[in-house]
């Protein structure tokens, strides 16, 4: 083999490894995506139904019922246009409740309902901590 054919057969595989690396890149890339939907969405059929995915929304007021035996909790989710029934088993987060804003990570169910792994509550840009709003409430000392 002369030095040129192994030089060609060199860059050839090298080419062909990094090709292979980035199709395996490509797939594990593919496989750990979260796509988001509105209830809308997933009313309009455009979630996949065997993938894990985010959905988002408001909490419809009344809408949130608790199962006492266990940590299992069902509310509805809504966008204004379409509502969607979340089912989840655990511990919610504290800002969690009605007219709420939330992002939950799940998948569908075969009945249409989601089943929430994850539920996270969003807050208000207007948070201010316990401790601050506290003292803002009680009245200043006088200024010796």
């Amino acid at each position: 083999m002369t030095p040129r054919t192994r030089r060609m057969w060199t860059i050839g595989l090298l080419v062909a490894g990094m090709a292979l690396a980035t199709a395996l890149i490509l797939q594990a890339f593919e496989q750990n995506l979260m796509y988001f939907y509105s209830p809308s969405d997933v009313h309009a059929g455009k979630a996949p139904p065997g993938r894990e995915f985010r959905i988002g929304g408001m909490v419809v007021n009344g809408s949130v019922k608790r199962d006492p035996a266990s940590l299992g909790v069902t509310f509805t989710l809504t966008d204004y246009a379409h509502e969607t029934v979340v089912a989840y088993q655990g511990i919610l987060p504290d800002l969690f409740r009605e007219g709420q804003g939330i992002v939950a990570n799940g998948r569908l169910g075969a009945d249409g309902e989601f089943v929430a792994r994850e539920v996270l509550a969003k807050h208000d840009e207007n948070y201010m901590p316990p401790e601050v709003a506290d003292s803002l409430k009680q009245p200043a000392a006088p200024s010796p």
